[in-house]
C-alpha cells in the first residue's frame, strides 16, 4: 500500500456518494473528515529547537439501524499522519490506523441486547523502528506493514445500552485472530505472539467494550472508547488495553482544536504501555 491516503479518499467519497442516497427505514449515517496541522520554527532562538512540521488526516464514519428489537451499530475509523524534524533523515508517522467496528444486538429486556461484536484493526504503511549506525547515520530497520499485524475479533455477548452515548458491551467467548507478514516473524513468539515462520495466531478469551461520549460544556465534546481482552488460553489476568479519547474543541462550523490521546497495552507487542498524543488546530467537514 504505496499511498494510503488515495485509499482514504476512495472510500472517504463512495461513502459520501452512499449517504447522498435516499436513507432506508430504520437506518442513520453520519461522517466526518478532519485535517490537524502542527508546525514549530525558530531563527537564532537561544534556548534551543528544531523547525518541525506534522499533519494528521482523520475520517470516521457511521452507519447505523435501529428498529423494532433490532439494533446494529458500524464505525469506520480511519487516520494517518506524517511529521517531518529539520535535522532528521527520515520523514515519521504520527497516526496509522484502520478500524472497522460493527455491534449487532437484539432486544433481551430494557436496556439489554444480545450482541455479536466484530472488529477488524490493521495499518496502512510500513512501520520502522529508528536506530544510529556506527557513524551516528539515523537508519531504520521495517517491523510492521499492512495486514501485519492485523486482528480481527468475533464473538456473541450482551450489550448494555443506556442511550446513544453510552454503550457497554460484554463478550465472554470472543476469537482473536492475528494476522502477519511470516518474513517478520521471530523466535520465541516475539512478534505479536505468531510463532516464527507462521501468519496466524488464534485466542479465545474475554472481551469488554464501552463507548462513552458527552459534552462538558458548549462546543466542547469529548469521545471515550475503551477496549479490554483478556486470552483464557494463556495468563487470563493478563489483559489487553486500547483506550482512546478524542477531545473536540469547536472554533466555528469548519475549525476546531483537537486533542487525540490514546493508551496500548498488549505484551505481544511491547512489553510495556504506548502512549501517543496529538495536538493541533483541525479543518473539520461533517456530514
Amino acid at each position: 500500500m504505496k499511498n494510503p491516503v488515495i485509499l482514504i479518499f476512495f472510500i472517504l467519497s463512495t461513502l459520501w456518494t452512499s449517504a447522498q442516497e435516499k436513507e432506508e427505514s430504520g437506518w442513520s449515517t453520519k461522517g466526518n473528515t478532519r485535517f490537524l496541522f502542527n508546525q514549530t520554527a525558530f531563527s537564532n532562538w537561544v534556548a534551543g529547537g528544531e523547525n518541525s512540521v506534522s499533519g494528521n488526516l482523520s475520517f470516521n464514519y457511521d452507519f447505523n439501524y435501529s428498529k423494532d428489537k433490532l439494533t446494529w451499530n458500524n464505525k469506520v475509523m480511519m487516520s494517518y499522519g506524517l511529521s517531518k524534524v529539520k535535522n532528521t533523515d527520515f520523514e515519521k508517522k504520527t497516526d496509522d490506523r484502520f478500524e472497522f467496528n460493527s455491534l449487532f444486538g437484539k432486544l433481551a429486556e430494557k436496556k439489554w441486547y444480545y450482541s455479536v461484536l466484530f472488529n477488524f484493526k490493521t495499518q496502512f504503511t510500513k512501520g520502522y523502528k529508528y536506530s544510529k549506525d556506527e557513524n551516528g547515520k539515523e537508519i531504520r530497520t521495517e517491523h510492521t506493514d499492512f495486514m501485519s499485524p492485523a486482528n480481527i475479533l468475533l464473538g456473541p455477548g450482551l450489550l448494555w445500552e443506556k442511550s446513544k452515548n453510552l454503550k457497554v458491551n460484554i463478550a465472554p467467548a470472543t476469537g482473536k485472530l492475528v494476522i502477519v507478514d511470516p518474513e517478520f516473524t521471530l523466535p520465541d513468539n516475539k512478534y505479536f505472539g505468531v510463532e516464527e515462520g507462521k501468519s496466524t495466531r488464534l485466542e479465545l478469551g474475554f472481551s469488554a467494550s464501552m463507548v462513552y461520549n458527552f459534552t462538558l460544556m458548549e462546543n466542547v465534546n469529548f469521545e471515550n472508547r475503551l477496549a479490554l481482552y483478556s486470552n483464557y488460553l494463556e495468563t487470563i489476568d493478563n489483559i489487553d488495553v486500547d483506550y482512546s479519547l478524542n477531545v473536540n474543541m469547536k472554533v466555528n462550523k469548519y475549525l476546531s482544536t483537537n486533542l487525540i490521546f490514546q493508551i496500548l497495552y498488549d505484551d505481544n507487542a511491547i512489553k510495556a504501555v504506548q502512549l501517543r498524543e496529538v495536538f493541533g488546530i483541525g479543518i473539520n467537514y461533517g456530514f
